[in-house]
């Protein structure tokens, strides 16, 4: 790669008068975040996440391919002079992401590969050199502007192609011999402030897997700042952000902290474009995606990864027309609300705005659903599908019963509509059941945001994982007494594992179950029956870290 070097002295001048200008500045005004942007981000609550490049052409996934995953380093890095999607229009992809519902876009400009989507002036190895020759972020930027999408810009911290960042490929796992972190930053801070210059205003500097970064992250929270008051940028700059980002699973319930779950519309998982076998997730999984995310208190980037040829594909889009219709329908119960009052759970999720509540009952045991109460006095209700609902309130500090008739619910997620007495959040978040008082422990922990418990917390959007590389782990679940049980279902994430046993504790001793090899995302078997506190699933090979979404022991 060629760092240009007249553009990095004016670089390294630009640096120093910024430093210069804030010098008189009070302590760090910066760090916070404008609170009106803030909350018309938070009211969006649904985008268009787009991972792409040139390992389109491979059908892939970006960066991490690159010389760990089939494609050596030398191939992966000239992948760019082949990539020339001549059928890519910015104003199409627009136009799907509006159709969905989306509010905003962020686009990878540049992923940890180091591949540029923008006409940088820093570095030859962006869009500009590729057969193409088109300005792709630049555009999209227009695009947005025009059709009245917000725009943001992703761009990771790490890059494992330039030559002073310390890490490389594979997968960031190999230290370079020779390199230079301030040389490297001074470069990031240069190509943010092309970003925000030449394609803002953006919604938000979107960073990611700020490696080797610690305390340079406020760099660039201060420049984005000056350049852009309102802008926003998220927690992986190095050194925090604004919001949260949760990734390939729902965030919990959080009033306090903004947050936004980046998932992708691949059945596999894969961010970028994964060929023509790689599916796309079932209408109910985005629709309980987004709910479960909105009732959380949380904002939705839902990815999509375009062809090489530069069209977004027809399944992914017509799945996208499919939750745009969904969100004509029962946006009023997303767009502009907050999470809760009553916390989350598999079966029932909330949203609220102003004097009312949103129920959405996702599932049912029986012809009712009953809530803890509000403390506030419901004076109507009603179906936004349309059709009868009872809803049952003695007191207002009585337990509420919600009966809708079979044939008036909704396959996907059936949504009353309550009219309180008062501000709906007034009300402090209301837990809707007892913790299952299930005990579950395990080998290893990818960090605390995904421990153990996360798989048996009845909510398939959280989940265990384990760090990278992990290939064989445990995971234990100790009921609060013996149960008695004939079967298993079992949701992974990711299809990871290869050989697993099930194990029950009979005195001080393991038994078998049963043993299995590839398990999926809904694994279920039956077994001979047994009575026992403790189970152990014993992950005995797996290609990846294992993750598990969910684990639970059925009965006769």
């Amino acid at each position: 790669m060629k760092i240009l070097e007249t553009s990095m002295l004016a670089l390294a001048a630009l640096v120093t008068s910024t430093a210069v200008a804030l010098a008189a500045q009070p302590a760090e005004p910066w760090m916070k975040p404008d609170p009106a942007a803030l909350q018309r981000w938070q009211a969006m609550r649904f985008g268009m996440f787009i991972h792409w490049g040139p390992v389109s052409l491979t059908a892939k996934e970006i960066s991490w391919s690159r010389g760990g995953g089939g494609t050596p380093i030398e191939k992966y890095d000239s992948l760019y002079k082949e990539f020339n999607p001549t059928r890519f229009n910015a104003d199409e992809w627009v136009s799907i992401a509006k159709a969905a519902g989306m509010k905003y876009i962020v686009l990878t400009t540049k992923h940890h590969d180091g591949f540029c989507l923008f006409d940088t002036k820093l570095t030859d190895y962006n869009i500009m050199n590729t057969p193409f020759k088109r300005d792709v972020t630049k555009e999209l930027s227009d695009a947005c502007k025009k059709q009245g999408i917000a725009f943001g810009a992703y761009y990771s911290v790490t890059d494992w192609h330039h030559p002073d960042f310390p890490l490389t490929s594979p997968g960031g796992s190999v230290k370079r011999e020779t390199s230079d972190i301030d040389a490297y930053n001074k470069y990031l801070l240069g190509q943010i402030k092309e970003l925000i210059t030449n394609d803002g205003p953006l919604i938000t500097i979107w960073n990611d897997v700020p490696q080797e970064f610690s305390g340079r992250g406020r760099n660039t929270i201060k420049l984005a700042r000056t350049l852009q008051p309102d802008i926003l940028l998220n927690d992986r700059t190095g050194d925090g952000g604004d919001y949260s980002t949760p990734e390939q699973h729902v965030g919990g319930f959080n009033l306090d902290r903004p947050w936004e779950s980046c998932m992708t519309i691949s059945a596999h998982g894969q961010w970028a474009w994964g060929g023509d076998k790689d599916g796309v997730k079932p209408l109910a999984a985005i629709v309980r995606m987004m709910v479960s995310c909105a009732g959380g208190d949380g904002n939705m980037l839902l990815n999509v990864g375009p062809e090489p040829t530069g069209v977004i594909n027809t399944e992914q889009a017509a799945r996208l027309k499919e939750m745009g219709a969904w969100m004509d329908k029962n946006g009023e119960s997303i767009y502009g609300t907050r999470g809760g009052p009553w916390k989350p759970s598999k079966a029932v999720l909330s949203t609220r705005k102003e004097n009312v509540v949103y129920v959405h009952l996702m599932a049912w045991d029986g012809d009712s659903i009953t809530l803890p109460a509000l403390g506030k006095t419901i004076k109507a209700s009603s179906l936004l599908s349309g059709g009868p609902v009872k809803v049952d309130q003695p007191d207002k500090d009585k337990d509420i019963v919600i009966t809708v008739a079979p044939a008036d619910r909704q396959p996907i997620d059936t949504i009353v509509k309550l009219e309180l007495d008062g501000p709906a959040m007034e009300i402090a978040p209301i837990s809707q059941k007892p913790a299952s008082g299930i005990k579950a422990t395990a080998s290893t922990i990818f960090s605390s945001e995904y421990s153990a418990d996360m798989a048996v917390d009845d909510d398939p959007d959280t989940r265990w994982a384990t760090p990278a590389g992990t290939k064989q782990a445990w995971l234990e679940l100790r009921y609060p007494a013996p149960k008695t049980v004939n079967s298993v279902r079992i949701q992974e994430v990711y299809d990871r594992v290869q050989k697993f046993e099930l194990q029950y504790k009979d005195g001080e001793e393991w038994k078998m179950l049963f043993t299995g090899t590839t398990m999926g995302g809904n694994f279920e078997k039956k077994f001979d029956t047994v009575t026992a506190q403790e189970f152990r699933l014993n992950i005995q090979d797996a290609t990846e870290g294992p993750t598990i979404s969910e684990i639970e022991f059925q009965g006769p």
